[in-house]
């Protein structure tokens, strides 16, 4: 650590940053707008169609052009916080999020929505990574783990409650309202960030790396919008076999080039830290599970148990709810510091696989048995996601802050896609193993619309729920393993450290 960079931590630890809880309360209020902007538009899908005569590939591009963007940024949006200032960063990111949601307030067609939205990702990258990065910067290791905890709450609850915000204000307002409600947020956000935060960045300033930012982002972009493209194409199809065989391979590139430049963005060496892959693993493995899951009980909710979408998303929300009451409490934070980080991981993914498993042989006819899976599920995301957080970046140096959420922020992306595709693909192939031959077996809606019958419904009905009873046995086998694996890493690495 350099000079400089001690003094800014020696600084958070004499209580020169007074306010470090106000300033946690306003970014964690931007970060939520921006999570909340991934999912509120799903709901609008209706309005957008009768006012702006929007086709099905405009409103699919209206919704995917603020993720695609979003994601493929994150990791050139934290490597730049670090060389120009992360508080710079921020302000730049609440400007364009603001201005981009006023365009899309006011947009009056379809082209100028979608890049709005593209715009608004632009910022949401920004502070998508120098939220988590000043949270690193302000807080010491006895407050740290506590600080990333209520952060995470605010990520899963942004996650989950976007469409019943949307669809609340839909009921009162026209659909620009969903994107106007940013402004404010983002114009008091700015005032306070100018006011409250600290600057700190790299004291290094190392060179610009202009080529590892455009491999990044390509990359990035061209792997999650295969990922978003697989359920409308198919995942065997061209379209989407090409576009993830390009972004593995630009993907590639950019690790091979950040192993020979002088000044990489993403230092490759850090994936020799023990610590920092075990907390890599464990992050995808819970975005993995937490996701997948809610792709595949959406879906239960309303095909199985007969709720509508809004039902369906009110009673969803016992697993964020969990979540955000466990980090208020700082329970996480308690445990991490008398257990040990690899325990507190352990336990959590552990909880996160029985909840799985819960829903899958308890739930299937009967939301008791989801509510209790979705509790059990809430408390091990609770107790492993800051946990984990907070073990990524404590691996990486503090003038590297930045880079590191951008990481953390990658591997979220990567983990919410990887869990769709994986068991979506599962429950679709054993939808279609106990239908054979049946027309329209590939999805619940083609094979019911060409049913024969009520007992022929039933018996798709059946196969539908047996499905998504084994992709979540798969989701917490998958997610118990990562869980175990993480814990161990990082347990070897401490045993490392301490020798």
């Amino acid at each position: 650590m350099t000079s400089t960079a001690a003094e800014q931590k020696d600084l958070a630890r004499r209580g020169d940053h007074a306010q470090r809880w106000l300033i946690l309360g306003v970014i964690c209020l931007a970060q939520l707008t921006v999570l909340l902007d991934n999912t509120v538009l799903n709901v609008a899908i209706p309005s957008l169609t009768a006012d702006l005569h929007a086709s099905t590939a405009d409103v699919q591009w209206m919704i995917n052009a603020y993720a695609l963007v979003q994601s493929g940024l994150v990791l050139t949006a934290g490597s730049s916080a670090d060389r120009y200032g992360r508080k710079k960063m921020l302000v730049t990111g609440l400007a364009l999020f603001g201005v981009g949601s006023l365009a899309a307030g006011l947009a009056q067609s379809s082209g100028q929505l979608i890049a709005a939205r593209a715009g608004m990702g632009v910022g949401g990258a920004l502070l998508m990574t120098t939220t988590l990065a000043v949270v690193v910067q302000i807080f010491d290791d006895a407050e740290r783990v506590k600080a990333i905890g209520i952060w995470s709450t605010v990520s899963s609850l942004g996650f989950a409650a976007g469409p019943l915000i949307g669809g609340a204000m839909l009921n009162h307002f026209w659909w620009g309202a969903i994107f106007l409600v940013n402004i404010p947020v983002a114009v008091i956000g700015l005032i306070a960030v100018v006011r409250l935060v600290p600057e700190s960045k790299d004291p290094r300033g190392d060179r610009p790396d202009l080529v590892g930012a455009l491999l990044s982002t390509l990359g990035m972009a061209a792997v999650v919008y295969a990922i978003i493209s697989g359920p409308e194409h198919g995942w065997g199809s061209g379209r989407v076999l090409l576009t993830a065989f390009a972004g593995v391979a630009v993907l590639t590139g950019f690790v091979l080039w950040e192993l020979h430049v002088p000044y990489p963005m993403l230092d490759m060496h850090f994936f020799r830290n023990q610590r920092f892959t075990g907390a890599v693993a464990g992050a995808i493995l819970v975005a993995f599970g937490m996701t997948g899951s809610l792709f595949l009980l959406t879906q239960h909710l309303q095909f199985v148990l007969g709720y509508g979408p809004l039902e369906a998303g009110l009673r969803t929300a016992p697993l964020a709810l969990t979540v955000v009451a466990l980090n208020l409490t700082g329970l996480g934070a308690r445990l991490v510091v008398r257990l040990g980080t690899p325990a507190v991981i352990a336990a959590g993914m552990s909880l996160l696989a029985a909840g799985l498993g819960a829903i899958a042989l308890l739930g299937g006819r009967d939301y008791d048995g989801l509510l209790f899976g979705l509790v059990v599920m809430g408390a091990g995301v609770a107790l492993a996601m800051p946990a984990m957080a907070n073990a990524i970046m404590s691996a990486i140096p503090p003038e590297k802050a930045g880079v590191g959420a951008g990481v953390n922020g990658t591997l979220a992306e990567f983990g919410n896609g990887l869990g769709v595709a994986v068991l979506g693909a599962v429950l679709n192939s054993r939808f279609a193993a106990l239908l054979p031959g049946a027309a329209g077996a590939a999805s619940l809606p083609a094979a019911l619309a060409a049913a024969d019958g009520a007992a022929e419904r039933e018996r798709i009905t059946d196969a539908f729920a047996s499905g998504l009873e084994t992709s979540q046995l798969a989701g917490a086998l998958a997610v118990l393993a990562g869980g175990l694996l993480a814990a161990v890493l990082l347990r070897r690495a401490e045993r490392t450290e301490a020798d």
